[in-house]
Parts: C-alpha cells; structure tokens; sequence
C-alpha cells in the first residue's frame, strides 16, 4: 500500500483494537500518506519480514539447528 484510505485506517485500527471515527481516519490517511508514497519506487523490493515477531522466532529456528 502506498497511499492508504481512510477505509484503510480505519480497518487497520480496528484490527489493532483501537477504534477511530471517520474524521480522524481521514486525518491519518492524509498525514502518513505522503510518507508512504516517498517508498512508492521501492515498494515490495525491501528485503525485510514487516512482522516483527516471526523475525525473532525465525531467528531461533536458525540458531537451534
């Protein structure tokens, strides 16, 4: 995702059990969406995991075999 919407926002603050009206979804979409479209060229080439938990158990699965 790029440009986020606040439809975005607002299922993504919902899935983290925080709930937000639609004015301030609005407000989140348009502040962080800038940002976002900075990283639009390298979008899906970062070669990192974007969970940062399954890094760690990842981790250890390397470490004890």
């Amino acid at each position: 995702m790029t440009k986020p919407t606040p439809q975005n926002v607002s299922a993504m603050a919902e899935a983290a059990g925080v709930s937000v009206d639609k004015e301030t979804a609005t407000r989140i979409a348009n502040s962080i969406g800038p940002a976002l479209e900075g990283f639009a060229a390298i979008a899906g080439t970062l070669p990192f995991d974007l969970e940062p938990a399954s890094y760690v158990v990842v981790q250890h699965l390397k470490v004890t075999r």
